[in-house]
């Protein structure tokens, strides 16, 4: 899948499960989960135990947009784009992990939380703005006024997101959701309890109109 269709396909869908988890095994269930709630795209999170033989395993055995997170440099860039990774994000600004990714023909979105923050990212030529951590700042208010200064900007919401606010943060403008725990409680992973994940209230056939 070339880059435009990755980029196309993450605003198509509009939410980005994020699996922040203690194992492998764990992670592999929380991929399970999204599936079943019929969200095609998991940003597996480095910091996961083998993440990197995780996304190479989940891109040959899965259909799945796959993307890696908290890349920090281009070490792990280079990592996550051997490993078949489809998109690479962070919590902050890397320059050098961003220009690896626009020479790689990969999607990167990087984190940014203030106006000079995102105006800087997006001057990087990036594909996205992640505005994180978003709910700690004003939830939904704070993406649209960031949306009414930067009205060409993409913005991906991140941080303390849950099924009850998604919508909201939708109308507000935003292109896409990150969302973690909120999506797939530990305990529920702990207990394999498909059941329990919120994923399949936030699909994309469910997805919010703006």
């Amino acid at each position: 899948m070339k880059k435009h269709e990755v980029r196309a396909w993450i605003e198509e869908i509009g939410v980005i499960p994020v699996v922040h988890v203690r194992s492998p095994e764990d992670a592999l269930f929380a991929v399970e989960a999204i599936t079943q709630g019929g969200i095609p795209i998991a940003e597996i999170t480095l910091t996961v135990p083998g993440a990197i033989k995780l996304i190479s395993q989940l891109r040959k055995e899965n259909p799945h947009i796959v993307g890696a997170g908290g890349v920090m440099d281009q070490a792990a860039a280079r990592q996550s784009l051997d490993a078949g990774a489809q998109f690479l994000t962070s919590d902050g600004l890397h320059r050098e992990v961003v220009e690896f990714a626009q020479l790689h023909e990969l999607v990167v979105f990087p984190g940014a939380l203030t106006p000079t923050e995102v105006i800087t990212a997006w001057q990087g030529r990036c594909d996205f703005v992640k505005v994180v951590p978003c709910a700690q700042l004003g939830g939904e208010t704070y993406i649209r006024s960031l949306r009414r200064m930067f009205p060409h900007l993409p913005l991906i919401a991140a941080g303390g997101i849950n099924q009850q606010t998604a919508s909201q943060y939708i109308v507000a403008g935003a292109v896409a959701l990150g969302i973690g725990g909120e999506l797939i409680p530990q305990d529920a992973i702990r207990g394999r309890q498909v059941d329990r994940t919120g994923v399949g209230e936030l699909s994309g056939h469910n997805r919010p109109a703006r």
